[in-house]
């Protein structure tokens, strides 16, 4: 229905467009826009087709070959458990978990707890919790379960300041434990489920590369309530899972996602890899020193991408998130998440950026600078077209939205190739995240010392009123720079020359 609907509204723009629409001055602004949009849509179409090379081509060989060294590994352990344990490399899972439902805390622990057994290895889960009564949960479900003694269960109690130092101390916790190069950490939210088969299915990668420092998987998102955050989540799942499949082409990532990542355990029990996840700063010419509060995920890729190794995206392996809007409405949600979201990519790109291409990739160190581009690209259309629609013509804004609600729909039908599930809202939410987002992400780029933990209502002590006062001015003046630059160039080539004009 609702795509009926879109099509409908579509219909109706170009069956009531006016015979203005292709005059000379709506022509040329249509050209315009569609060399900006070509331009965009191209690198866009150049993520596809290297995302489709690498979930069609490469990555099947890959799978065949870990599960041929995997079967070569643990040869001869058939119905032996203890030889089987021994075969496997042993796994430490790191959940950290702050004020999450108890639903949640069950059914993720319980997907942790049913998959290490599923493991047929050794599992140590650490478990990073604040609350006394998630202790007695935890502990309470671990017994109920009666699990085998290959399965520990490590508990640690942590005040409630933030993601990275709970992080730092439960990887401290696996130091303890003095596990071997070849045994695996995994990094994982407590709102997150494991499918099972995960561990075997994600293992056997660190044999087949010696260089993986660690790996993520597909993500896809359970919300209980908000229908519209949902779709807005799947949107946003979906357009992640095109661009880690064309990076990983590259066998390099943009990110270490925090929802479940899995890192080599000599790589997640080094001094500077815990040191960088708990004391990651940024230095900046205006803003000085600042301590990164949020973006482990992009600290610990940052670690991994100036150490030179290799990362891998396994795309037939789903983590689920279980996900409750931080607020009651949709925008203040999606706000919320994409100022934490756009603040840890731009906080995190700007020193991958400085180490230069040779070292992070060409196509990566690219994307890293596109990423810095596209913020501003996406409001030159909407801004041309208001300014033409209110000083030339309403005409201007009907052709924009024509051209919005095209554009948007076939990029959406591209997604399809991705995602078999695509909803009929997609085209208007991708419009919605491209240009409220590039507002968004230019308002933090001006202010890359704002931080606040969406759950945990923590935040970085307010900067000084110079600084603030001094990143609204630079924030408005760029703003007005691009309305200006706009403005002056679609006079220049759309609207005829004052001296062409008859008095």
């Amino acid at each position: 229905m609702v795509w009926s609907l879109y099509l409908l509204a579509l219909a109706a723009l170009l069956v009531t467009a006016p015979p203005t629409i292709w005059e000379p001055g709506t022509r040329e602004f249509l050209i315009i826009i569609g060399l900006i949009g070509l331009w965009r849509y191209s690198w866009w179409g150049v993520h596809l087709v290297r995302a489709q090379l690498y979930r069609k081509r490469l990555f099947p060989r890959w799978r065949r070959k870990a599960g041929l060294l995997w079967r070569y590994r643990t040869a001869g352990s058939e119905g032996d458990e203890e030889l089987r344990a021994r075969a496997r490399p042993r796994v430490f899972v790191v959940v950290t978990s702050y004020r999450i439902p108890s639903d949640t805390t069950l059914a993720c622990y319980r997907s942790v707890f049913q998959e290490a057994e599923r493991y047929g290895g050794e599992v140590v889960v650490v478990a990073s919790l604040v609350e006394s009564a998630d202790e007695r949960f935890v502990k309470t479900l671990f017994r109920r379960l009666e699990l085998p003694q290959r399965v520990r269960l490590v508990l640690l109690r942590l005040s409630g300041r933030g993601k990275r130092r709970a992080l730092a101390s439960a990887l401290r916790a696996v130091v303890r434990h003095r596990p071997k190069p070849t045994d695996a950490v995994v990094v994982m939210d407590g709102d997150a489920l494991f499918a099972p088969g995960t561990l075997e299915r994600c293992l056997p990668f660190f044999d087949l590369f010696p260089e993986l420092g660690g790996l993520t998987t597909d993500e896809e998102v359970v919300v209980r309530r908000g229908s519209l955050f949902e779709i807005w989540q799947r949107l946003r799942f979906a357009q992640r899972h095109l661009t880690m499949c064309s990076l990983a082409l590259s066998r390099r990532l943009l990110t270490m996602t925090g929802r479940m990542s899995i890192f080599r355990a000599s790589i997640a029990t080094d001094p500077d890899f815990i040191r960088i996840i708990e004391q990651d700063r940024l230095e900046h010419w205006r803003l000085g020193r600042v301590p990164l509060l949020t973006g482990e995920d992009k600290s610990t890729w940052f670690w991994l991408l100036e150490r030179g190794f290799a990362m891998l995206y396994v795309p037939d392996v789903r983590v689920w998130t279980l996900e409750d809007p931080p607020a009651r409405s949709f925008l203040r949600s999606s706000t919320q998440l994409m100022l934490r979201w756009f603040g840890n990519m731009l906080r995190g790109g700007r020193k991958a950026l400085a180490l230069g291409p040779r070292r992070v990739g060409t196509f990566v160190w690219w994307t890293l600078v596109d990423q810095r581009v596209a913020m501003w690209t996406p409001l030159i259309g909407p801004t041309a077209a208001l300014l033409l629609g209110l000083a030339v013509s309403p005409v201007y804004l009907h052709v924009y939205a024509i051209w919005v609600l095209i554009t948007r729909l076939l990029l959406s039908l591209g997604l399809y190739g991705i995602r078999r599930r695509i909803h009929g809202l997609f085209p208007l939410l991708l419009y919605y995240n491209q240009v409220y987002g590039s507002f968004l992400k230019t308002y933090v780029l001006f202010r890359l010392d704002r931080q606040r933990w969406t759950r945990q209502n923590i935040a970085l002590a307010p900067a000084e009123r110079w600084l603030r006062w001094s990143s609204a001015v630079a924030h408005a003046l760029a703003l007005a720079a691009l309305v200006v630059m706009v403005g002056f160039l679609t006079e220049l080539l759309l609207l005829p020359p004052l001296w062409s004009v008859a008095p």
